[in-house]
């Protein structure tokens, strides 16, 4: 008789533990997704900045350089300077968090530098 008592006391558990589950289960894989798109985002600032340093060593202008950084990573800055025939490019973005509980969290900004060598003209040579 007793065994029948504490079978019918579990009842339910399974419930309330799926219940609790669930959104700590959710709040895990969002933020996951996040941390996916903040590694897509770095890749994103590193391939600008190297687009950025190689245009303007190749001799564009300053614009048109600064431009085809600005289409990889169209939702961060993109800066150039020029030391002599070194050129560096440097991009980053700020990521934030999704929202909800994440909203505690501080965003996360992608940095991201590239150096380069100015090529030799080679139009002027004979």
């Amino acid at each position: 008789m007793r065994s029948r008592r504490a079978c019918r006391d579990d009842r339910g558990a399974v419930t309330a533990e799926l219940v609790l589950g669930i959104p700590v289960l959710l709040g895990v894989v969002v933020g996951l997704v996040w941390l996916l798109a903040v590694g897509a985002a770095q890749v994103r600032a590193v391939d600008a900045a190297r687009e950025t340093a190689r245009a303007a060593a190749r001799g564009e202008d300053r614009s048109v350089a600064l431009a085809a950084g600005r289409r990889v990573l169209p939702e961060g800055v993109v800066e150039l300077s020029e030391d002599g025939e070194q050129v560096t490019a440097v991009a980053s973005a700020r990521i934030d968090p999704p929202g909800g509980l994440f909203d505690a969290l501080a965003g996360i900004t992608v940095r991201a530098e590239a150096h380069a060598l100015r090529e030799p003209d080679l139009g002027s040579a004979p």
